[in-house]
């Protein structure tokens, strides 16, 4: 047997932070150590954060990254485990995102990047160079290129992130070339179901190559993504090891290399893989390690889950899949909010307009649940309820309740007379005329705007804007209103999964001003009696159009006619309809949130003209046929 043990380690480091991450990751190593790990793994970019940007443009950037590095490597010099972890590495013009390899005090190898995505919310191409078959550069005095280790316990490749996604990926050749463990540093951001594709994914690229795949994650925020950690170790394509997802820490488990190289042996179609690539293609170099690696003396016989052989260990099913994913998308929010707050290091306290109405209050629920994942912080929340005469009783009755269930202060400021006083003034700008409608509703949501931002100013509080993706997509919302806040927490949370999270979060907490939100008819509250539904269209077919348009890329037409399978007892006319007016709204609204704030990303789609979805801001629908 040639047992080794392996461990994931999943960082939160923060962009720009080299000495604070490279501080956290000594602990860390020195704490793993202790365990006579054998070889560790920590995030993609784990010393320079990710993602850097434009910021990897800046010499002086990269030259601290290596700075920091060293300094880990030096502090280390009397371990013996072998360390993986993600940094950028300038050589001449290039620059690379990198996996380094450290043991015993020395910097072994970078080993770049290949595949750059440049999709969705990544922009690599744009900053890094991309590695590749036979690459191999001087970093500095640390050879930088297409490698593979080998060590007294066995032959060891690195890869980043990316890499791991595409079948074509630089895991086949190095395998092929005898790499028996693949490292993967990671900094994979969350989204809805990410987590059951990565463990699929990894699972089959462990089981195509042959090999013990680690995977480590980045865990954390930064800016609107969000990195939902975790770690896996799979060998041959069985899970050895699912570390939890949202937490720090580092996770192990011991397997046997020997069990990987019989596998092998006895898999004729690996074997018949190997053969060809060997015969057609040049092996990676070999970097032969002479350092003497962790004791493995005392380390037992890995022991199967359920501690049998033949079957696997019983599932837990506490949760259906819905409600596992609505609570991961909580869990996302809150930490993403948490480590907003956190980082930034700007703020003392958080602060909601509360209406009572379905966002801000999971907006309220999404801070509780971060002032707890900031404990020992004992970060406050402020709530502010700024009624009009259009308010309702019963949402000011289901916002006093949960901000008393979940021990925020709520202040009442009323705004009529203030909206009176706005609506003379701009009765006189206009000569007398009177202001639209549509003017007197934005004018009280422009109010409380305003009235959060005064205090933010003063307090030190982190505003937090309210609204969801639906209502934004389509612009119905207010331009220094409601679009206003330093981070918007579920501005790419569709409405109906609000709704659908909200019903969740009273089925676990119970909480009696969740139950009051939910009964009341959904509204801005800007004139009597005014429903959203009405003004704009029912939820399940705004956020289908919403999903046809933005995320399948559909055209007017295809959305009609998806929209009759979806919803075949709405009349065929007004589908139509439904269709068009979303279309409209949706190009006519792209100048509104493209001046929104901050957003978490939390799905494949989102609408931050920055992050994943890229829309001209002036444009005309005479293409839709």
């Amino acid at each position: 047997m040639r047992l080794v043990q392996l461990a994931v380690a999943c960082t939160s480091p923060t962009v720009g932070a080299v000495v604070s991450n490279g501080a956290a990751l000594i602990d860390a190593a020195q704490a793993l150590a202790a365990r006579d790990v054998t070889l560790a793994a920590f995030p993609e970019q784990a010393i320079g954060g990710y993602p850097p940007e434009d910021l990897v443009q800046w010499r002086g950037f990269l030259d601290a990254q290596r700075d920091a590095l060293e300094t880990f490597a030096e502090a280390t010099a009397d371990l013996a485990t072998v360390f993986v972890l993600g940094i950028a590495v300038g050589v001449g013009g290039q620059v690379f995102n990198c996996a380094a390899v450290v043991h015993r005090g020395r910097i072994l190898a970078f080993v770049p990047k290949e595949k750059l995505p440049t999709y969705n919310v990544f922009y690599e191409g744009r900053t890094f160079s991309r590695g590749g078959p036979g690459l191999t550069l001087d970093a500095g005095g640390v050879p930088l290129g297409d490698f593979i280790f080998a060590f007294d316990f066995g032959t060891v490749a690195v890869e980043v992130c990316e890499d791991a996604w595409s079948p074509d990926g630089p895991m086949r050749r190095r395998a092929f070339s005898g790499a028996e463990l693949i490292v993967n540093v990671s900094a994979s951001p969350y989204r809805v179901g990410v987590d059951s594709t990565r463990r699929e994914m990894l699972a089959t690229r462990s089981a195509d190559t042959q090999t013990v795949l680690m995977y480590a994650n980045a865990v954390g925020g930064q800016d609107g993504l969000i990195y939902d950690g975790g770690g896996f170790i799979f060998q041959n394509g069985r899970r050895v090891l699912d570390a939890p997802r949202f937490v720090r820490g580092s996770w192990t488990a011991v397997v046997d290399l020997d069990r990987t190289q019989r596998l092998r042996v006895e898999t004729t179609t690996w074997r018949t893989d190997c053969e060809g690539y060997l015969l057609q293609a040049a092996r990676v170099p070999v970097i032969r390690v002479n350092d003497i690696t962790a004791s493995r003396d005392g380390l037992a016989y890995p022991i199967p889950d359920g501690g049998s052989f033949f079957l696997p260990a019983s599932a837990d099913i506490s949760l259906n899949p819905r409600d596992q994913a609505l609570d991961d998308l909580f869990e996302a929010l809150a930490l993403g909010v948490a480590s907003y707050y956190e980082k930034t290091g700007a703020f003392h306290s958080l602060g909601i307009a509360l209406s009572g109405g379905r966002d801000s209050m999971l907006t309220l629920l999404v801070a509780w649940r971060a002032a707890q994942l900031l404990e020992p912080k004992a970060v406050r929340i402020h709530a502010f309820y700024m009624p009009s005469r259009h308010s309702q009783s019963a949402t000011r009755d289901a916002a006093d309740a949960l901000a008393r269930e979940v021990g925020a202060t709520l202040q009442t400021v009323p705004i009529d007379e203030a909206t009176d006083r706005e609506m003379q003034v701009v009765t006189d700008m206009l000569g007398g005329a009177t202001p639209t409608e549509l003017t007197r509703q934005n004018v009280q949501a422009r109010l409380r705007g305003q009235r959060m931002w005064n205090w933010s100013n003063t307090s030190g509080a982190l505003f937090l804007q309210t609204g969801d993706m639906s209502e934004k997509a389509v612009g119905y919302t207010t331009m220094g209103g409601d679009l206003e806040g330093a981070l918007s927490v579920i501005a790419n949370v569709p409405k109906t999964v609000v709704i659908a999270l909200l019903e969740r979060l009273h089925a676990r907490f119970g909480f009696s001003g969740i139950a009051g939100t939910l009964a009341t008819e959904p509204g801005p509250e800007l004139a009597d009696a005014q429903e959203a539904e009405q003004e704009l269209m029912p939820f399940p077919v705004l956020d289908a159009c919403l999903h046809l348009y933005a995320g399948e890329k559909m055209s007017r037409d295809e959305i009609v006619e998806a929209l009759a399978s979806l919803f075949p007892a709405i009349p065929a006319e007004r589908r139509a309809g439904y269709a068009t007016r979303f279309t409209t709204l949706f190009s006519q609204s792209i100048y509104k949130w493209v001046q929104a704030p901050l957003s978490l990303h939390v799905g494949s789609l989102d609408l931050d003209r920055e992050r994943a979805l890229q829309m001209p801001v002036v444009q005309k629908n005479e293409w839709q046929r």
